[in-house]
C-alpha cells in the first residue's frame, strides 16, 4: 500500500519543496533524496495515482512532463545524458501514489537500474 500523497501537500503548499518550474499543469522539484547529482522530479498538478491510470484526456500533461524534461536536463547541463524513470505501483517501485517522471543524471548511471 502506498503512503498519503506528499506531492498534492508540495503542490498544495503545505510542504516546503526546492522548486524549479511550474506552470498551470506540471511541478518540478528537487528530490530530498537523490539518487544521482541531479534528481528532479516532474509532476502534474492533477492527481493521477499512476501511470496505469493516465487517461486520454490526460495525454497532453504527460507529453508536457516530457518536454520539460528535456528542457531541465539541458538547463542543468546534462547533455551527456540523463535517465527518466516512471515507476507504477508498489511492484514497479512507486512510493508516492502520484504520477512523478524522475530526472536523474550528472553521473554514468547503471543497468539494470533495480
Amino acid at each position: 500500500m502506498l503512503p498519503d500523497n506528499i506531492f498534492m501537500k508540495i503542490i498544495d503548499g503545505k510542504i516546503p519543496a526546492k522548486i524549479i518550474y511550474q506552470d498551470e499543469w506540471i511541478l518540478a522539484f528537487h528530490d530530498i533524496h537523490p539518487q544521482a547529482p541531479v534528481h528532479v522530479l516532474i509532476i502534474p498538478r492533477k492527481e493521477i495515482r499512476t501511470h496505469a491510470q493516465i487517461g486520454q484526456e490526460d495525454f497532453h500533461i504527460l507529453a508536457k512532463m516530457h518536454a520539460l524534461a528535456q528542457k531541465l536536463a539541458a538547463e542543468l547541463g546534462l547533455q551527456d545524458g540523463y535517465r527518466l524513470i516512471l515507476n507504477c505501483d508498489v511492484a514497479g517501485g512507486q512510493t508516492v501514489p502520484h504520477l512523478h517522471l524522475h530526472l536523474l543524471g550528472g553521473r554514468q548511471l547503471g543497468w539494470p537500474p533495480g
